[in-house]
């Protein structure tokens, strides 16, 4: 009965298309009922037949493919795209994945059989690669927020396509804000000072969001200075400001069941309708909760409604941002849409495997090179590929079905052809039974092949048929599983030695369960029950094939060894898991030793979601190269580059550290002070940020500036040439880095400012050209609240990578020092620091704010505020909220160089968010300009300070206090 309705609402204004876009949302907007607008704010949204309105559904997985919906073509993944450092590709791949998300719109049934497939694509994610354990590193393109938003931006194009009104997808940015951490990622805070959260995490959203390329964003799990993502005021103070210029606003969704996950795990709401009303006031547009029940989620709201913690117009903006996307989606003008037509037969179609094969033949990286590679099958025709990746592709949660798989060993062979050589398969894997202490049977009446994959983590498969040996709903042991892709992994194991047993006795425990193999002694079947090692099953591993010792055969017959390393994406490192360390898994490294030790001819291949600390490989093998999980073409790509036939033109995207560099704690978000990225590390990594090796030589030289200086609101034209030097063809990535000298600030080591994939024939060379803005030297200056560039000297670097500096030039900026920092007649905020020892940021109220508190309120906890000016200064103020009494004192102590300013008392205000103020007299030695010190001792909040002079007024404080949560200031 849809066509009538549709038919009789022909003529109403917003079904007219030489309307502005406004006027018909606001007239279909106005023709909602409340109950109909209330509806829309959950992922799924009904019909609405008076109207001719069909549903509407949020979300489609689109990262690096079209997600969870059948066969799709699965480009490598997101941080293998970073690999490529190709924004012209990654747009082309963009452009690819919407045509096939159209595709599935228009002519694939969704899961539910009932509705359609969303066009509103959840990708990508620019979340930025800070810590390489990180459990969800593979959905990342890099490390650098420069780096990552130009290729988000050229992924958004790339899905949202050119049209000037229509949109072929509608991308959304994931996730806001500093999200880096799988473990109890809902609960966990990511602390973030004010230079850390504008120059590095929200650098990677803002030119996505400024340019246009992104119509919407997810808020994330966790929380950002105690104040989760969700009620965060980030998102209209920075998402929506960003998009004000583009002419349409963003559309923000929140992540699966995290409305709820305000109440019910952060226990930061009372109750739900106030959660939601939160949510929605926030700018929360839809909330992605309680799956197909859209009940719940909507009973909350209205109840929000009738209680008075949100109006009509909270829903009616959020709707209205909805509305506007669905007009340009073409919902209402299927005519005009110029994507509407798109077929199935674009689903893994010919030119989108080309394009597979393309990007992931890009993304690989040479990280070393002896002279091994190019293999040369007429000098080494015996080609031996060894280990659990040796012919194995995976698809990782958030891929598509692989429509076919071309593993490494079978594109050798096939790029081998009749050319006289030949690769061998050798997956490594010791084939073992356990056998029943019990009963003598061996486990499943069969063999397993066992592979490691990190921290003692196993799986065992099914020696005839190839399945994973996994638990079942009623905790019986079956080998059923082709694919390792679920939400609950139930097929991993550790095999622990039995403490009261034998060296060849052990105990067979599921990793996600924690519980034991056990014999029930009813009907003698083996079942994961047994709750402790007391009453689990002893098994025998009884060794049927030795995989180290028939890898090592494989090699020493071979005139060449690749070994294929790496994790798997569902296994020890995915969403909700975060990696305990980098290093290979311990048996995955054994097996490359035994292999290398044999046949010196060895390269490894990495084949990894991540980074991994390869320190042995690349001291002891002539060949290193890594590639993300590549996709459907892997197999191909990886012979091409190992064969020569392709260049590889793969840079890092994130710095590979050494096994022995200690990593700073994965919660710490502060990448100035823990020392986190190229930016700020201090120790020599093993494989740089931008690091790649080419078959051929390129050189560098004439870098030129257009000018010696340039003023704080300048730019500089920076050239230099390219010369192909070697004997083929390749490609190059020219990064420009930029580096302040002697600054007043701590500043990054150097910082990428462009860079430029360039391709060349041997013996050609090309001018490349950048336009260098001030800008990409400002930073957060704390004083000012805003952006700032210095003047100073400074240097512009041409670099391979960041460790591999080619060129440099100075260049100094103009301009007027700044003055030293005025805190007299003004308030400061305390989290606007230059450094602190021992402190955590948190929230000064629910809705808005920062504030801080010591760590640990037994030890002192400490701010830093350079260069302060305290002249005439006679009085300190400081707003403090302190929740209960506690052991110890609750003091506030204020030193300016050596000497005591100001010392006050910290009074109980009864709750976190209730606030107070505190004031004491300054000692006279507060003139003159020193480095201020404020130690927080005991268990209290600080969120600003204030000195007075003598009939000082509130001139000049241009920075609001916290409120209490009743309203009060």
């Amino acid at each position: 009965m849809g066509s009538p309705s549709v038919s009789a609402t022909a003529r109403l204004p917003f079904r007219d298309p030489a309307l502005p876009l406004g006027e018909r949302v606001d007239d279909l907007l106005d023709r909602l009922t409340l109950d109909e607008r209330l509806a829309m704010l959950h992922q799924y949204v009904p019909a609405v037949p008076r109207l001719g309105i069909a549903s509407f559904r949020t979300g489609t997985e689109a990262l690096h493919g079209v997600a969870w919906l059948g066969v799709a073509t699965v480009f490598p993944q997101a941080v293998g795209l970073g690999a490529t450092w190709d924004e012209d590709l990654v747009r082309a791949v963009g452009e690819a994945v919407s045509v096939e998300v159209r595709a599935f719109h228009r002519h694939r049934p969704t899961a539910t059989g009932s509705g359609t497939n969303s066009l509103q694509t959840w990708s990508p994610v620019v979340n930025l690669l800070r810590d390489p354990r990180w459990g969800r590193g593979e959905e990342g393109y890099s490390e650098d927020p420069l780096h990552t938003a130009r290729l988000g931006t050229a992924y958004c194009r790339g899905l949202a396509g050119d049209h000037p009104d229509f949109l072929r997808a509608a991308p959304v940015l994931k996730h806001f804000l500093a999200y880096n951490n799988e473990n109890d990622r809902c609960v966990t805070s990511s602390g973030l000072r004010p230079r850390v959260l504008h120059e590095y995490d929200l650098a990677a959203f803002r030119p996505i969001i400024a340019s246009g390329a992104a119509t919407g964003a997810m808020a994330a799990y966790n929380l950002v200075n105690g104040r989760p993502c969700h009620v965060s005021p980030l998102i209209e103070d920075e998402l929506r400001r960003w998009a004000g210029r583009t002419g349409h606003e963003l559309f923000v969704v929140s992540d699966e069941e995290a409305p709820c996950n305000l109440v019910e795990l952060e226990h930061y709401f009372e109750d739900h309708a106030s959660s939601h009303a939160a949510a929605l006031k926030a700018g929360i547009d839809s909330f992605t909760d309680h799956r197909e029940d859209s009940a719940t989620v909507i009973g909350r709201l209205r109840e929000a409604l009738e209680r008075g913690l949100i109006e009509e117009e909270d829903v009616n903006r959020a709707v209205r941002r909805q509305l506007q996307l669905r007009f340009r989606l073409g919902e209402f003008d299927h005519d005009l849409d110029p994507y509407a037509d798109i077929g199935p037969e674009v689903i893994d179609c010919p030119e989108h495997r080309a394009l597979a094969l393309r990007a992931a033949t890009e993304s690989v990286v040479l990280l070393k090179n002896d002279g091994l590679l190019p293999l040369d099958p007429q000098r080494a025709p015996r080609i031996a590929v060894v280990g659990p990746h040796a012919n194995a592709l995976y698809e990782d949660w958030y891929s598509g079905t692989l429509p076919y798989q071309v593993g490494i060993a079978t594109g050798l062979c096939a790029a081998l052809g009749d050319g006289g050589g030949q690769a061998v398969c050798v997956p490594g894997a010791d084939r073992i039974r356990l056998l029943s202490r019990t009963s003598g049977k061996p486990l499943g009446g069969t063999s397993f092949d066992v592979q490691e994959w990190g921290d003692g983590i196993l799986t065992l498969c099914d020696a005839g048929t190839g399945r994973y040996l996994g638990v079942q709903d009623d905790a019986c042991l079956v080998a059923d599983r082709a694919l390792l892709k679920s939400w609950f992994v139930d097929e991993t194991f550790r095999l622990e030695p039995a403490p009261d047993g034998e060296d060849d006795t052990f105990l067979l425990r599921n990793v996600r369960t924690g519980r034991y193999a056990a014999l029930d002694p009813a009907d003698g079947q083996v079942r994961v029950t047994a709750e402790s090692s007391e009453t689990a099953e002893r098994w025998q591993r009884e060794l049927l094939r030795d995989g180290a010792a028939e890898a090592r055969a494989a090699a020493e017959e071979a005139d060449v060894a690749i070994v294929v390393l790496g994790n798997h994406p569902m296994i020890n490192g995915r969403e909700t898991e975060d990696r305990t360390g980098i290093g290979l898994p311990e048996t995955q490294e054994a097996l490359l030793r035994a292999v290398a030790a044999i046949r010196p001819e060895t390269a490894l291949v990495v084949m990894s979601s991540y980074p991994y600390a390869v320190d042995w490989a690349d001291a002891h093998l002539p060949a290193v190269l890594w590639t993300s999980h590549g996709g459907q073409e892997t197999g191909r790509a990886l012979a091409a580059v190992l064969l020569g036939a392709a260049d590889p033109a793969g840079r890092l995207p994130q710095t590979w550290y050494r096994g022995e560099d200690a990593l700073p704690h994965p919660l710490d978000y502060d990448i100035i002070k823990a020392g986190w990225t190229y930016q700020y590390h201090r120790a020599a990594p093993l494989y740089p940020f931008g690091h790649g090796l080419s078959y051929t030589d390129f050189t560098y030289r004439d870098l030129r500036l257009s000018t010696p200086s340039m003023a704080q609101d300048g730019a500089v034209d920076v050239a230099v040439t390219l010369a192909n030097a070697g004997t083929r063809s390749g490609s190059e990535v020219v990064q420009l880095y930029v580096r302040a000298v002697d600054a007043l600030y701590e500043a990054p080591r150097l910082r990428l400012a462009d860079f430029r994939k360039v391709r060349l024939a041997p013996g050609h060379s090309q001018e490349v050209t950048f336009r260098l803005p001030a800008e990409r030297l400002a930073h957060w200056d704390v004083t000012a609240g805003a952006f700032t560039v210095d003047p100073g000297s400074c240097e512009v670097l041409v670099a391979r990578s960041a460790e591999d500096i080619v060129l440099r030039a100075p260049v100094t900026v103009s301009g007027i020092q700044p003055a030293p920092r005025a805190l007299v007649g003004r308030r400061t905020l305390a989290a606007d620091f230059d450094d602190y020892t021992d402190i955590t940021l948190v929230d000064a109220t629910r809705a808005r704010g920062d504030a801080v508190a010591p760590t640990d309120p037994a030890h002192p906890a400490t701010l830093l505020f350079r260069a302060a000016d305290l002249t005439g200064a006679c009085r300190f103020e400081a707003e403090v909220a302190r929740e209960a009494a506690g052991p110890g004192e609750a003091r506030l102590e204020v030193r300016a160089g050596d000497h005591l300013v100001a010392e006050t008392a910290v009074p109980v205000t009864g709750d976190r968010h209730t606030w107070t103020t505190v004031t004491a007299a300054t000692a006279p030695s507060a003139d003159g300009h020193r480095d201020l010190r404020l130690t927080l001792h005991g268990d209290f909040r600080l969120a600003s300070f204030r000195f007075t002079a003598p009939d000082d007024a509130l001139a000049g404080d241009d920075a609001p206090a916290p409120r209490s949560e009743d309203g009060a200031q």
